[in-house]
């Protein structure tokens, strides 16, 4: 009996450890936010939409180049992107955001629901949960807790969602063509290096029993 105690407490000790707790601190969602998503969907996207709700099916990986926890966060809680002019026709006032961001120190924190469309990749928001990571900075590289919390993250997105890709931001002009890419503008874009691809490769090492798709590969 005593054996059977200490291996249903040893079962029970691992199951802590590979176990992440996510945080929720939710930025603000409020009505400005629900009709500027929209909005954005449906100029970017032509997608016309009653809810600013996705269908996952991708996982992109950032980092915030922002030397703080508090700071990342600011970033993202307000409605609208700072110094926005409403008088500025084709030009939206949402601010960006992410789905989680993860600290230094690999606290995960979830910023809204997953499945309610964020502005963090060009082209493909409509389809992508987003992952910041706080840093990422020459002074403030990502830290070895930041990519154990990703990989479970992305574990837990895809046994949770229909998750094809898991791609880091400087990859999103890889998908110019593909059938996810659905920006209009042939002419917005912009130049993106994070989290750095070998942080990306560890990731989708550390997941490849999921088997995602190749990222596509421009001709």
């Amino acid at each position: 009996m005593k054996k059977i105690s200490l291996i249903v407490f040893a079962l029970a000790l691992g199951a802590c450890s590979t176990k992440k707790e996510i945080v929720d601190i939710p930025i603000i969602f409020d009505e400005q936010r629900i009709e500027l998503t929209k909005e954005y969907l449906l100029n970017r996207y032509k997608l016309d939409q009653d809810t600013p709700e996705i269908t996952p099916k991708m996982v992109v990986l950032h980092w915030t180049a922002i030397p703080s926890l508090k700071k990342s966060f600011e970033a993202f809680n307000r409605s609208t992107l700072p110094n926005w002019r409403p008088d500025l026709v084709n030009v939206s006032g949402l601010n960006v955001s992410s789905h989680f961001l993860v600290d230094q120190d690999g606290t995960i924190y979830r910023l809204m629901p997953e499945t309610t469309m964020a502005r963090h990749t060009i082209g493909l928001n409509h389809c992508a949960i987003g992952i910041e990571n706080v840093g990422g900075t020459k002074g403030m590289p990502l830290t070895k807790q930041q990519l154990k919390s990703n990989i479970y993250l992305v574990k837990y997105l895809a046994s949770k969602y229909n998750i094809d890709y898991v791609i880091g931001h400087q990859e999103y002009t890889l998908f110019e063509g593909h059938p996810l890419w659905l920006e209009v503008d042939d002419g917005y874009r912009t130049k993106k290096t994070d989290p750095g691809m070998d942080f990306v490769e560890k990731v989708r090492k550390a997941t490849k029993k999921f088997n995602f798709k190749p990222v596509p590969t421009k001709q």
